[in-house]
């Protein structure tokens, strides 16, 4: 019976931004003290963004295997005609080896309790927002 070889079972090459789960938040329109852009990097516990451990803990709890962690509100979704402001975000980067770029807007009930889920990735928008 033949042995396989070792190169057979060595493991497939990592590219260097699928080493490191690293997302950039741009972040418009949720107030002063709140707008801005901000890096994170969980598994190194590090990043510009003001809460980095609450921002890694967001998407740690959001991330479920085999879906889109960042995905959009499913076509065909029933959603109440509540405006949240005009708060809009760009999430950027590379998630669990999967690239991301997504965008939020707190336009209807779904998108709110979407982007509700992502706090304090991305931040509660402030009164002098609206």
């Amino acid at each position: 019976m033949a042995q396989p070889s070792q190169t057979a079972l060595a493991p497939s090459p990592v590219r260097g931004e699928d080493r490191e789960d690293r997302l950039v938040v741009i972040v418009r329109g949720a107030g002063r003290g709140v707008d801005g852009r901000f890096e994170v990097s969980c598994r190194a516990g590090r990043g510009s963004h003001p809460d980095v451990a609450g921002a890694c803990r967001a998407v740690e709890r959001n991330t479920r295997w085999g879906r889109d962690t960042f995905g959009p509100v499913p076509e065909g979704s029933v959603c109440t005609m509540r405006y949240g402001g005009p708060a809009t975000a760009r999430v950027t980067g590379w998630w669990a080896g999967r690239p991301v770029d997504a965008t939020f807007d707190r336009g209807n009930g779904c998108e709110i309790e979407r982007w509700d889920r992502f706090v304090p990735l991305l931040p509660v928008p402030r009164d002098d927002a609206r």
